[in-house]
């Protein structure tokens, strides 16, 4: 089964980047930073999400993120599937902090379960096609609207969704243009149907 090794986010000032995502997140191998000038406007077509087990983490990781330097996109609140916020990163990359309980369970922590890369795609049921070809099991699938594939034990997961609805989930215009600003290593080298560059697992970790 294939699946995503790591993903590399390209900033501008990545001494800045790594300082960010390291007291904000904690993350680990799961993410690195590398140089890039490559012009890009608006969106960049995807947001990672960091999924947690209950609303006080949620909260601990958006004030950290905040306190280093992100903006708030979307304030965190209470919803149908659970309770969740989005901000920006100083390097422009959107995350979302959710969590599907709604109650919380034991003190506030910046622990999290899973990190998930949502690409958003023109064509929902092309894109999944292309990732099937790439070797993707899929998890979960609502028609055109949105495809979660199987992560096995990678420590990101990959999931589909229309461009459009991305950008209004994440509080954004859907407009963008240029770089993605991010590569995902694991499965390639290729590129998928949005422009979204992979590369070789090696490759990534060499970044």
């Amino acid at each position: 089964m294939t699946s995503i090794t790591g993903i590399t986010i390209e900033s501008a000032d990545v001494a800045a980047a790594e300082r960010f995502y390291a007291t904000a997140f904690g993350l680990d191998s799961r993410l690195r930073v590398r140089a890039s000038q490559e012009p890009t406007t608006g969106f960049r077509g995807f947001t990672l999400s960091l999924t947690v087990s209950q609303p006080a983490n949620v909260d601990a990781l958006i004030e950290a993120a905040l306190a280093a330097g992100a903006t708030t996109l979307k304030q965190a609140a209470k919803s149908m599937w659970g309770y969740g916020g989005t901000i920006q990163a100083p390097d422009g990359t959107i995350w979302k902090i959710a969590t599907s309980a709604k109650k919380d369970t034991g003190p506030a922590t910046k622990e999290f379960d899973a990190m998930v890369l949502l690409l958003g795609v023109a064509d929902v049921a092309a894109s999944k096609r292309f990732y099937l070809e790439q070797g993707f099991t899929v998890g979960k699938s609502f028609g055109r609207m949105y495809v979660e594939f199987e992560s096995g034990s990678s420590p990101v997961k990959l999931a589909l969704y229309r461009h459009k609805a991305l950008a209004k989930d994440a509080g954004v215009a859907p407009a963008g243009s240029g770089s993605h600003r991010i590569a995902v290593g694991g499965a390639g080298p290729f590129t998928d149907p949005d422009g979204f560059a992979w590369e070789a697992a090696s490759l990534a970790a060499a970044s």
